[in-house]
């Protein structure tokens, strides 16, 4: 079975993207040669014919490999949508079995995966399949992204207890600040009132960064995330 993490939120624009950066630098760290994928991307950006996957570029980046973009993000969608919402509008099917191909091939490769969903577990990608699914068939435990600020403690105990009751191993929730902190007191008070009610345990709070390069995120990483923890996992 693979090892690694599978980076999910409790909504989207949480962060995911940065948090994954950050544990793809830390794993790099604790010496494992690490993988990524972004299986589903929507809101990408054209190049003529061609679609580009914003997040995919950044983990493939942040993981310096060499992999083609097209087995990071084997599925891109342009509309800036639910996955199932914009492969109608794109009139653009999304392949299941290639996504699974892909992660079949990069986890024989690299000693850890690092892969970063789309959305929240309960996003639609079919009818009848869900985030959670590719979570489930990935087999990597779960690190959940929060927001600090109000609203963050009913939405990340929905998510981690939803997860946990479909049998899903979640490693922990990461509390990332995506935005300027705003200093409310939602914000202060947040992150140890989840600590003391959540089930699984807060892995850190990660900083806004306004620089987002590689060594910013790199020294973060190592400065705000529970290392040991996650070496666990590993």
């Amino acid at each position: 079975m693979a090892k690694g993490f599978f980076i999910t939120g409790t909504d989207t624009g949480v962060g995911k993207t940065i948090v994954a950066g950050a544990v793809i630098k830390a794993l790099t760290f604790l010496g494992f040669r690490t993988g990524v994928m972004k299986p589903i991307e929507s809101g990408c950006g054209r190049e003529g014919d061609v679609l580009i996957p914003f997040d995919g570029m950044f983990l493939k980046q942040t993981a310096r490999i060499e992999e083609p973009i097209t087995g990071i993000t084997p599925c891109c969608l342009e509309s800036p949508l639910a996955p199932l919402a914009a492969s109608e509008r794109d009139m653009k099917e999304i392949d299941i079995d290639e996504i699974r191909r892909s992660f079949s091939l990069l986890e024989k490769k690299y000693e850890a995966m690092v892969v970063e969903g789309i959305g929240g577990l309960m996003v639609p990608i079919r009818e009848d399949y869900y985030v959670m699914d590719v979570a489930r068939e990935f087999g990597l435990p779960l690190l959940v992204v929060a927001k600090p600020g109000l609203g963050t403690v009913n939405h990340t105990m929905l998510t981690v207890r939803c997860a946990l009751n479909e049998g899903l191993d979640v490693a922990g929730v990461i509390i990332n600040y995506s935005q300027p902190p705003d200093n409310s007191l939602a914000e202060k008070t947040n992150p140890k009132l989840l600590g003391q009610i959540c089930p699984v345990p807060i892995l850190g709070t990660f900083p806004y960064l306004k620089n987002l390069d590689e060594d910013e995120i790199a020294r973060a990483a190592m400065k705000n995330l529970d290392i040991e923890t996650l070496k666990k996992y590993l």
